[in-house]
């Protein structure tokens, strides 16, 4: 029972378990707004979320690029 206790008082599960939760609701928001919008709106928004996503990747791809030339120099 005092591991419970003692993980429960860290604040690192509490910082992980907000994130979780932020990261569930904030999806959610998304989607209901995408849904909510006008016909021409919600195609223009669900593009944009592709690209943006797409250009998150890409950029993170180039990062581990950066970091593996940089580890072999």
């Amino acid at each position: 029972m005092s591991e419970i206790k003692e993980i429960l008082s860290e604040k690192w599960f509490w910082i992980i378990v907000l994130s979780l939760i932020l990261i569930l609701v904030g999806s959610m928001v998304i989607v209901l707004v995408i849904v909510y919008l006008p016909s021409p709106y919600n195609a223009i928004l669900t593009i944009l979320i592709i690209v943006v996503w797409g250009i998150a990747a890409a950029y993170k791809d180039w990062l581990k690029e950066k970091e593996k030339e940089y580890k072999e120099s």
